[in-house]
């Protein structure tokens, strides 16, 4: 039996919506990389050898959707990895039910245990210093990370906490958003993550950037037009920013070590 038959040793998916798709992190072709395909790929370079890799996550997925519509497709490729992050879109709306994201959450994880594969719960990480009414946002964020520490523990699994990496919310790891994260973001959450996992983040990573100056007057008006009125528009309206998409890799692909 070849190794294509057999499968890989290391199983890795990803779910979730556009932290772990990657928006923020976009590629020449116009296609988005992010720290799950980082992982992927520090994961292949600590094993020497190859691993296989799915990446379910859809921009604009709130915590329902991920559950219902990526926790069953992953588990059904038989993963021996599963990283599970979700309900950063439902902070962002008024009147977020935090108890019920937390026992969500936890219910997800212990499925992935049930199911013979090794879950790894993350945090996303904090962009509420560039974001309008962004101290609503963090005091959400900050009940979460305390559930989620608790949920880890009763578990027992890993956890990634990047709401915590106070090194990350400066403004130099954001996109233009203040949403997404910006390429060298998504290295750091990728080094954090491969931490998590006891493995080393490759050399070749930049991890830390030069600060960026406070916004100006007019780059704060620029800043509301281009991101913050489209985004309240799409609320207003019902639509979301993945309306129409799949995933990326909604199965396995080959991620082979690199010399």
């Amino acid at each position: 039996m070849d190794e294509q038959q057999a499968g890989a040793a290391i199983r890795y998916v990803a779910i979730g919506d556009s932290f772990t798709e990657g928006v923020g992190d976009e590629q020449p072709d116009g296609s988005v990389r992010g720290w799950a395909d980082l992982v992927a790929q520090g994961l292949a370079d600590a094993a020497g050898e190859p691993i296989q890799y799915a990446n379910l996550a859809i921009r604009g997925r709130l915590l329902g959707p991920i559950i219902a519509e990526q926790l069953e497709p992953a588990l059904a490729l038989g993963p021996t990895l599963v990283t599970f992050n979700g309900g950063g879109n439902d902070m962002l709306r008024p009147g977020t039910d935090l108890a019920w994201i937390s026992a969500e959450t936890e219910q997800a994880l212990r499925r992935i245990v049930d199911a013979g594969a090794e879950p790894l719960l993350l945090a996303g990480a904090n962009p509420t210093a560039g974001l309008p009414g962004g101290a609503r946002v963090r005091a959400k964020g900050d009940e979460l990370v305390r559930e989620a520490r608790g949920i880890v523990e009763r578990l027992g699994i890993r956890f990634a906490d990047n709401w915590s990496d106070a090194e990350l919310a400066g403004r130099q790891y954001w996109s233009p958003d203040r949403l997404h994260l910006a390429p060298v973001g998504h290295r750091r959450v990728a080094a954090n993550v491969l931490r998590a996992l006891d493995r080393p983040a490759p050399i070749d990573w930049v991890l830390d950037a030069a600060p960026i100056p406070n916004p100006s007057r007019r780059e704060q008006l620029r800043y509301t037009r281009e991101h913050v009125v489209p985004w309240m528009k799409r609320r207003l309206t019902g639509r979301s920013s993945g309306d129409g998409r799949t995933a990326k890799y909604a199965d396995w692909t080959w991620i082979a070590p690199r010399p």
